[in-house]
């Protein structure tokens, strides 16, 4: 009791030292501490000492040092390294999956969370579709999914399984590039290109879909952001295909 009652009095102590102070008021300091400690507490006093006149910069080393440890030994999980089990367990939680990309079908196992931006661009290598703001509202990701318009970073992989995916990959038939594609050309319907594939793909899109009456073009493509503020020349390509096709 009398040994509890002296390490508590002597912590009590050490919060009070001001690191800000000099040496010798420290050293003062440290010293009534140690009057507090019981003759067999040498470890203590030795630890209380060390920390104070560090000031405090040596226990955060240990604590640092503590917490790696502590952490790396959590994370190994029977000798096996950290990337080594999560790579096991996102396998253990992948779903056999079947994607119709472009008219050919691509059989990968993706994990639920999975979009399908991610798998186009990740795991089958058409990174025509470009993840901007990945959040639906820069359009960069459109894709078609049976020919309506969606944004692919939204989208989960496994659930367009069996649906028709068309990127800009899969617009030209060889040479020919599609009549949109032609008219973005024609009408320098863009700059640095970052957003056109996926101004392109809303654009086919919307030749299925119309636009509802009282709509204009450039309604029906707000969900597709230009930065580059190539607009007059994005609806100028539209309204021509558009025109052509009626």
């Amino acid at each position: 009791m009398k040994r509890e009652a002296g390490s508590a009095e002597a912590d009590s102590t050490a919060e009070a030292v001001d690191f800000q102070q000099s040496p010798e008021v420290v050293n003062d300091k440290i010293e009534e501490t140690d009057n507090f400690l019981s003759d067999d507490g040498e470890a203590r006093r030795l630890f209380l000492k060390q920390s104070l006149i560090a000031g405090g910069g040596l226990a955060a080393a240990n604590l640092l040092l503590n917490y790696e440890s502590t952490t790396q030994a959590q994370t190994m999980l029977a000798g096996v390294p950290v990337s080594q089990t999560a790579t096991q367990m996102a396998s253990m939680n992948a779903l056999p999956v079947t994607l119709k990309v472009n008219g050919k079908a691509y059989r990968l196992m993706l994990e639920p969370q999975v979009t399908v931006l991610d798998a186009l661009r990740e795991r089958i290598g058409l990174t025509g579709s470009k993840k901007g703001c990945d959040r639906g509202q820069c359009g960069a990701c459109t894709v078609l999914a049976d020919g309506q318009r969606i944004n692919s970073c939204l989208a989960l992989a496994a659930a367009y399984e069996g649906k028709e995916i068309t990127t800009i990959e899969g617009l030209a038939k060889g040479e020919e590039l599609h009549p949109m594609q032609a008219a973005f050309i024609k009408h320098d319907g863009f700059q640095c290109g970052y957003c056109t594939s996926g101004q392109i793909m809303s654009a086919v899109g919307l030749l299925k879909e119309g636009c509802p009456p009282g709509m204009t073009v450039r309604e029906c493509m707000s969900g597709n952001i230009c930065r580059c503020g190539a607009y007059p020349g994005i609806v100028a390509a539209v309204e021509e295909v558009r025109g052509a096709k009626a």
